[in-house]
């Protein structure tokens, strides 16, 4: 007493175009309609009702497979994803390499700071303080900023160490005796000729 239930609804499937056993070589008027298909945006592999059917070549399909994988700095970095950098991103890292001329009490230990490069993985966190820290060892609302590059400049200790700094390097670069007297460049060329034709 096997009934046959009837089916509801539509059914589907896939057009796949014939594979064939034997793959014949293209001839030169069938690599210039390939080539301009090509030039016209359609691409290799085409949507097949709607459907994305791989390519059968292993190799495009390890490209595929490639593409699709996530960018992160593997396993024993707990798949650490690639930050996107943005312009605030990207002066809080010079930023820190360049720490070393921040704090003159403060001493780090050489890194490659001579390699222009910034980091490909990375992870910017909030320091969470402990209620125990209360008032010891947290920032008001008005010491937090949003970057590293605004709270560094709103520093007052360091400002006044800048500045310091500053006239010192001026002191340094500033002419002695009678240098300071002597006019330099192009102009002064033109003024001592005049000077002799007089």
């Amino acid at each position: 007493m096997l009934e046959s239930k009837s089916v509801i609804g539509l059914t589907w499937e896939p057009k796949i175009p014939p594979l064939s056993s034997s793959k014949s070589i293209p001839t030169g008027s069938q690599k210039l309609q390939n080539l301009s298909q090509n030039v016209v945006g359609k691409p290799d592999s085409e949507l097949i009702d709607g459907l994305f059917v791989p390519p059968n070549d292993p190799r495009k399909v390890n490209k595929l497979l490639r593409k699709q994988r996530k960018d992160t700095a593997g396993g024993n970095w707990f798949d650490m994803p690639a930050p996107t950098i943005t312009p605030e991103l990207k002066k809080d890292l010079q930023i820190i390499k360049l720490r070393g001329v921040l704090d003159p009490k403060r001493h780090y230990k050489k890194s490659d700071s001579k390699s222009k490069t910034l980091p490909k993985y990375f992870q910017v966190g909030t320091i969470i303080e402990s209620p125990s820290e209360f008032f010891t060892g947290r920032l008001t609302k008005k010491e937090r900023k949003t970057t590293l590059a605004d709270e560094l400049l709103s520093d007052p200790y360091l400002g006044q160490y800048r500045k310091r700094k500053i006239r010192e390097i001026e002191e340094q670069k500033r002419p002695v005796g009678n240098e300071k007297w002597k006019n330099k460049g192009h102009q002064s060329y033109k003024r001592a000729k005049d000077r002799r034709q007089r």
